[in-house]
């Protein structure tokens, strides 16, 4: 319980009353949690969504509405770590130089722009998903809706469990210190997140959800290659880029994938 309300405590602005889930052994095992705190949120989303078809709220209102919800979930917490990863990866300085950048609590030029850009590209997918009209188009989009934040958590357990971590003190390097005894079960970890969400995205879906989860994973594990082969590993930063970057997969593959396809 203590692990499930740690989790609850780290990705949601949701108040925990007192104490429960704030220690630092429980938060570093709630990371099995994750993926159903994502389910949660997902849920959360859908029924706003189907709120906002219900009331016939413009589709262009709907979409902005929902990704200032999903931003809103963890405070924009996430969207903190992507603004300083994207003005540390892509100074084109040296490794260490880019870890200072990132230490950096200001906000820079290409931190602004990613910032700017992830919630364009959400934006865009859900209207275009919203704007559809067809037969199962409101049953799509509010899959991609509930998908969103799901991937996105599940993300932060896969880069986890295959990254190492490359500071020693922040807090990420609360969650790798279950990890450095056991490999094992940062693995586990990641292969139950994975697996949530497929199953949730085959329930949803069908075939195209198949086709969003490895749209998910191809661009999980690139992501992690790319921020390895600059940082040679993982911050708390990149984490939250990768739960922003990795929450737009669902509705953008949505969006392209022809709306006709059979499940």
């Amino acid at each position: 319980m203590k692990r499930m309300l740690a989790a609850v405590r780290f990705l949601t602005i949701l108040p925990i009353p007192g104490r429960w889930g704030a220690g630092a052994d429980e938060l570093a095992g709630s990371v099995p949690w994750f993926p159903l705190v994502g389910l949660a949120l997902g849920a959360v989303a859908a029924g706003a969504g189907w709120v906002t078809a219900a009331a016939a709220v413009p589709p262009l209102v709907a979409a902005a509405g929902l990704v200032v919800l999903l931003a809103a979930f963890s405070g924009c917490l996430h969207l903190d770590g992507l603004s300083d990863t994207a003005d540390g990866l892509l100074s084109s300085r040296p490794r260490e130089a880019m870890l200072e950048i990132m230490k950096d609590s200001r906000t820079g030029a290409m931190g602004v722009a990613a910032i700017v850009g992830v919630a364009l590209v959400k934006f865009a997918a859900l209207a275009s998903l919203a704007l559809r009209v067809s037969p199962d188009a409101t049953e799509v989009w509010l899959a991609a809706v509930f998908l969103m934040p799901l991937a996105g958590r599940s993300a932060l357990v896969v880069h986890m469990a295959i990254l190492p971590c490359v500071r020693a003190d922040g807090l990420a390097a609360v969650f790798y210190r279950r990890r450095a005894p056991c490999g094992a079960w940062s693995r586990l970890a990641a292969v139950w997140a994975a697996a949530v969400l497929a199953a949730a995205a085959w329930a949803l879906l069908g075939g195209r959800g198949l086709v969003v989860w490895i749209a998910w994973l191809a661009a999980a594990l690139l992501l992690a290659g790319y921020v390895y082969r600059k940082l040679g590993g993982a911050t708390g930063d990149t984490l939250g880029a990768a739960c922003e970057l990795l929450e737009t997969v669902p509705a953008l593959t949505l969006a392209v994938w022809p709306i006709q396809a059979g499940r």
